[in-house]
């Protein structure tokens, strides 16, 4: 039989490695950290070594196209498919200023999302059937963080592709740029609207999955919580195995499950409606 084979993007530190642990203990078969810099990724392995867990290391930059076709073709040829695969690499922009406000768009737009769709295009084809994917989204990526109704109308499009949804996103980018982006109704921060078409995504994926195969591959949007990291500046009152929990939970359900699928899920597991107010996070 073949080996079933994780993956786990940005997973040196924080939410990605609590994951990774999680995975290396209830997965049963290769777990693979990943991580831009080589040598931070590979002091993460030595130290879940210590803890007698055995991920494998893979140098990756989905901001890089060669970084992502390099692991692409290294898993191709190893072992010839993929059966986890959850994209947790991202950025979160400090808000600094509204003159700044231009480029945090295009770098968090660009790293969240934009690098999303070409690294998911890239490695898809990789996945088995009844594979399992795993978008870290946010509560920001909660439809009703983005204030303009005529907007999120335009994200509730049951029939938008994924060309549309980067085109949309695209058409954030561009009011950033000319600075009427609070006035169009998109808001003012980068990271909602970067995560918000993350979980777009994910929706639109599960469709596709579902019309053209493989068979039972199942895409989630999760919510991992407040949790302290780097990200969030060590703030917030869950760990970050607690953090990680969902992720895990989406990342090993069982064959033909008929939900969470194409569904925003909660830090607690549960399914969120995307476009009703969210619960609270108390």
């Amino acid at each position: 039989m073949t080996t079933p084979v994780a993956l786990v993007t940005g997973s040196n530190k924080g939410i990605g490695f609590g994951i990774v642990k999680g995975l290396c203990e209830k997965f049963p078969g290769i777990v693979y950290l990943t991580a831009r810099d080589e040598g931070r990724g590979k002091a993460a392995v030595a130290e879940l070594n210590k803890l007698g867990l055995k991920p494998e290391f893979h140098k990756l930059d989905i901001t890089n196209k060669n970084s992502v076709i390099a692991l692409k073709n290294f898993i191709k040829e190893k072992h010839g498919g993929l059966d986890v695969l959850v994209n947790n690499a991202g950025i979160s922009s400090k808000q600094t200023g509204s003159d700044v406000f231009s480029i945090q768009a295009e770098l968090t737009s660009g790293t969240n999302y934009f690098a999303l769709v070409d690294f998911c295009q890239e490695l898809f084809p990789l996945l088995r059937p009844h594979a399992r994917v795993v978008n870290l989204s946010s509560s920001s990526g909660h439809l009703l963080r983005i204030p303009g109704e005529a907007i999120r109308k335009k994200f509730l499009n049951p029939d938008l592709t994924i060309d549309e949804l980067s085109n949309l996103m695209q058409s954030f980018v561009k009011a950033a740029k000319d600075g009427n982006h609070e006035s169009l109704g998109w808001g003012n921060s980068a990271y909602v609207v970067s995560k918000v078409g993350v979980s777009k995504l994910s929706f639109i994926q599960q469709a596709e999955f579902d019309k053209n195969g493989p068979e039972d591959v199942v895409v989630n949007a999760v919510h991992p919580g407040y949790v302290a990291t780097d990200m969030t500046s060590h703030k917030g009152p869950l760990t970050i195995a607690e953090g990680s929990a969902a992720a895990i939970y989406l990342s090993l359900l069982p064959t033909n499950v008929k939900e969470p699928r194409g569904a925003y899920v909660w830090f607690d597991k549960s399914i969120v409606a995307w476009d009703q107010p969210a619960p609270a996070e108390d």
